[in-house]
């Protein structure tokens, strides 16, 4: 039987590449993170901004409401 050796730089290239692989994931999880508390964020602005523009038209109604009787009154 033969038995093949597995030169050292082989395996000195498989443990960078690995190294590499476990930096890029680990820089990508807290990109992802980031991004994540970024959206969480940007949903609750766009909740209080859907509240304003619905009491925007209410106040809108209202004045419409006093205008007309205004009118009527005048």
């Amino acid at each position: 039987m033969e038995t093949r050796k597995i030169p050292v730089a082989v395996i000195a290239a498989l443990a960078v590449q690995t190294a590499g692989a476990l930096f890029w994931a680990g820089g990508a999880a807290a990109r992802i993170s980031t991004l994540e508390n970024r959206v969480g964020e940007h949903r609750q602005v766009a909740e209080r901004l859907a509240r304003l523009e619905e009491q925007s038209k209410a106040t809108r109604a209202a004045v419409e409401r006093i205008e007309m009787r205004l009118e009527r009154g005048a």
